[in-house]
């Protein structure tokens, strides 16, 4: 009995639990109904709705100012277009990406297009790329190396199922699809197609937003060039970070913009701002619906360059006006083939870099958004190369303007004296019997000359005399003191070492040293081939007593607190990125007597009756040492070099031209006269005194 009642209470409690299981159940599949039939369709909109993603901030890079604390380079916020990968048809892809780039095209935007295929003025399909880099494209793209552009382009149209017949409309969806393709894109990181659209763009996008899928408009920090070209080859310019760019730098992410030349490039490390973190709430078809910032950007850092920026200004226009006055003949000798040149002011006693100008230039804001096809062409087919820096990327025979050089290392190795004379004889009797340009103009001589009136009248035998008497290790051994023939070190990349006229050198070409190199040596030429930087600062060493400087172009770098960078810290960084040596900087003392001598001779050449740039500077109050200088080009018209500093008694600053092709250095002359008048405060109208230079023969030196 006992165990029948057992097995009853243990029915039971079976049965209890089979009912709350059954209640359970009821429940859950109530709620399941209710979720996914009542509510489904309502939850379902919901959940395409709000899709959560996060998104990079780009940060503000940091703003570049000149000494003065003026604004060279800032940011501007413009409205990018973005398109994120979702679920929709090739065929509907490439019609989206076909009328976007319409709506750009028409409006003046700029967009990603970097296919180098196009049409000639005749519709055909061509390459837009050199020879040299078509063979290199096809190799990284795979394609066979007899292909032409036409056959690319059908290849391309088959890859991408582009449906269109038209030939325009299809190298517009390849261009785009192939870029995609390189860059990549998805649904949690866009694909930019352009980065500065405008109003009327946006206007027309956002009118037919359901035309274009996945299409997103941001708002982002754009690089802003205030003045235009203005310190161009100084500044450089920026460009979208590359593939080869994310997978060596974790700090970088797409759609973010790197300095490319210049300035940008060279403290890239201190310009780039850190970029913030926002969650976006987005629907099925990529449409913004919140936004939720979570970590804000942070401006990058200022970089405050030693330059001035009024004395940049009429550096480069004067530079400008110059080279166009030569070449249209405004001066007594026209020289047509001139029109390249460059220009450098540097404090003497600091080498700070107060103005430096390369002619012709560009606009960096070329680059904002990226460069067309177009514009880029015709930057590298211009045959003067405005993207060339000539005051650190192209060397010069110095011409006399190196005779100065010559002259202290003739005093302080005792080989002359600041009093004694030479007499011209016109010939020189030794080596190669070279003649002074004084005698092969006129058929006369300079008569007895000490070494100030040598500099003065530029005399070619004088110089022949000292140079045989110590010989081209004492020269080379000076000229190497004063900077010429190594890198300077200044922030900027792309610096040359140019080529100081040895021994050692001629050595290593395989060849001997004779006098009679020793003898074109000591005028500035044979080997010798220097930087306009180098040039200034020799000037600079010179004028300011024999010191040793090295020229900067950073004044500093700080932070958005307001706080500086360490100097040490920063020199560190430059010179590993651009492969500088440290190296221990000999320091020479020089006799001040024999300084004197030598600056006695530039400042006769402005100063005095005779002088060879006596009628450009004989209106400035302050009083200028100076040199011009004439030296063989490699074809063409010779170049017209002039080198001064000023004040006389107490220098302070030095000013280099050189003007490719511009006949003689005498017309180069006015260009540093009108930056000292800047300078020293005196602009005026009457700048030029045309009939006293006009005066002047082709071959004065």
């Amino acid at each position: 009995m006992e165990s029948y009642k057992k097995k009853i209470v243990f029915s039971e409690r079976y049965i209890f639990l089979y009912i709350i299981v059954f209640l359970v159940a009821i429940v859950l599949i109530s709620t399941l109904f209710y979720l996914q039939i009542i509510k489904g369709e309502e939850y379902r909109t919901q959940s395409n709705n709000r899709l959560l993603r996060e998104n990079v901030v780009q940060a503000p890079r940091g703003d570049i100012l000149d000494r003065n604390n003026n604004v060279l380079v800032s940011n501007k916020m413009g409205f990018s277009l973005m398109l994120y990968k979702i679920n929709i048809s090739t065929e509907k892809l490439n019609e989206s990406l076909l009328k976007i780039t319409n709506i750009l095209i028409k409006n003046g935007d700029k967009y990603v297009n970097t296919l180098p295929i196009g049409f000639d003025e005749n519709g055909n399909v061509i390459f837009t790329n050199s020879e040299e880099n078509q063979v290199i494209w096809k190799e990284n793209y795979k394609y066979n190396s007899e292909d032409t552009a036409y056959d690319v382009l059908l290849k391309l149209k088959e890859k991408y199922k582009i449906q269109n017949e038209d030939l325009q409309e299809v190298r517009i969806i390849a261009g785009q699809r192939f870029d995609i393709e390189k860059t990549g894109y998805g649904a949690f990181y866009p694909y930019q197609i352009s980065s500065n659209i405008s109003r009327q763009t946006i206007n027309e996008i956002e009118e037919q937003n359901d035309n274009f899928p996945g299409i997103n408009i941001s708002t982002i920090p754009l690089r802003m060039y205030t003045m235009g070209s203005f310190a161009a080859h100084i500044l450089g310019y920026t460009g979208s970070v590359s593939i080869d760019d994310l997978k060596n730098n974790s700090i970088y992410s797409r759609n973010d913009i790197i300095g490319r030349s210049g300035i940008e490039y060279v403290f890239e490390k201190y310009l780039k701002g850190t970029n913030g973190i926002k969650k976006v709430e987005m629907d099925f078809n990529g449409k913004i619906n919140e936004e939720y910032e979570v970590d804000p950007s942070i401006k990058g850092n200022d970089v405050i360059l030693t330059i001035d920026g009024n004395l940049q200004k009429v550096a480069e226009e004067k530079l400008k006006d110059n080279i166009e006055k030569i070449s249209s003949g405004g001066f007594k000798y026209k020289y047509e083939d001139a029109n390249a040149g460059s220009v450098i002011v540097m404090d003497v006693n600091t080498g700070e870099i107060l103005a430096m100008a390369s002619y012709p230039t560009y606009d960096p804001s070329l680059f904002i958004g990226g460069i067309s096809t177009k514009e880029w062409n015709t930057l590298i087919n211009n045959g003067a190369k405005p993207l060339y820096d000539r005051t650190i990327q192209a060397s010069y025979a110095p011409g006399s303007t190196f005779k100065m050089v010559s002259a202290i290392a003739a005093l302080e190795s005792n080989s002359i004296g600041i009093y004694d004379e030479i007499e011209d004889l016109g010939i020189y009797d030794k080596g190669h019997r070279p003649q002074c340009w004084y005698y092969t103009s006129y058929g006369l001589t300079h008569k007895l000359v000490n070494v100030s009136k040598a500099i003065k009248t530029s005399c070619n035998y004088y110089f022949y005399e000292v140079g045989y008497r110590m010989g081209i290790d004492t020269i080379s051994r000076y000229a190497s003191y004063f900077g010429l023939g190594t890198k300077t070190g200044i922030e900027l990349p792309g610096e040359i070492s140019g080529i100081l006229a040895s021994r050692e050198y001629a050595n290593s070409k395989g060849n001997e040293w004779y006098v009679a190199d020793t003898l074109s040596a000591v005028i500035g030429q044979s080997y010798n081939s220097f930087t306009p930087i180098q040039i200034a600062t020799y000037i600079s060493i010179l004028s300011n007593g024999g010191y040793k400087i090295k020229p900067t172009i950073i004044k500093d770098v700080v932070t958005p607190d307001g706080l500086s960078y360490n100097k040490e810290e920063i020199k560190a960084d430059i010179n590993n990125l651009l492969g500088i040596e440290a190296k221990n900087v000999e320091q020479l003392v020089f006799s001040q007597e024999n300084v004197n001598a030598v600056l006695q001779g530039m400042r006769d050449v402005t100063d005095e009756t005779g002088g060879t740039a006596y009628g450009v500077f004989k209106s400035l109050s302050v009083t200028v040492g100076g040199k011009t200088g004439t030296a063989e080009a490699s074809s063409g018209s010779n170049n017209g070099i002039f080198v001064g500093f000023a004040p006389y008694e107490k220098p302070e600053i030095a000013v280099v031209v050189i003007v490719e092709h511009g006949g003689h250095g005498s017309y180069a002359a006015e260009v540093v006269r009108d930056i000292m008048k800047e300078y020293f405060g005196e602009r005026s109208d009457n700048l030029v005194d045309d009939k006293t230079i006009d005066t002047l023969s082709p071959a004065l030196d």
